[in-house]
């Protein structure tokens, strides 16, 4: 199990990487950064998203991120583009801390993984 202080420390580079991605002044909280996630998974930019819309991508990125926990599995997208997911199991983690943290680790992870990606594309210079 990963220390309490090793994971703060892996939260705050992994905000800071999201900040310096998005080219943005001030830390993202974890809304922004599942809000991030939505956009990277449904994989489509748009001037401005509705309020429903918003919700929707960050139900994408909660999916995509408890997916790597087998609790949701993708199934597949829609006409419009959407991704859908498909309920495995309940979440075992009860209470909003816990969640939360679920979240954190998993939050880490993908952009762990974004990360390892970007290494290994070719230069664009």
């Amino acid at each position: 199990m990963e220390e309490e202080w090793e994971l703060d420390f892996e939260w705050l580079r992994t905000r800071h990487l999201v900040k310096d991605i998005m080219r943005k002044e001030k830390l993202p909280d974890m809304n922004s950064i599942l809000f991030v996630i939505g956009i990277q998974e449904y994989g489509r930019m748009k001037e401005e998203f509705t309020k429903e819309e918003k919700q929707d991508l960050m139900h994408v990125a909660v999916c995509t991120l408890l997916s790597y926990e087998g609790i949701y599995s993708f199934k597949g997208r829609d006409e419009d583009g959407w991704p859908h997911f498909d309920l495995l199991k309940p979440i075992q983690e009860k209470g909003v801390k816990n969640q939360e943290l679920l979240l954190k680790k998993n939050i880490i992870k993908y952009f762990n993984d974004w990360q390892k990606e970007q290494e290994a594309l070719p230069n664009q210079n």
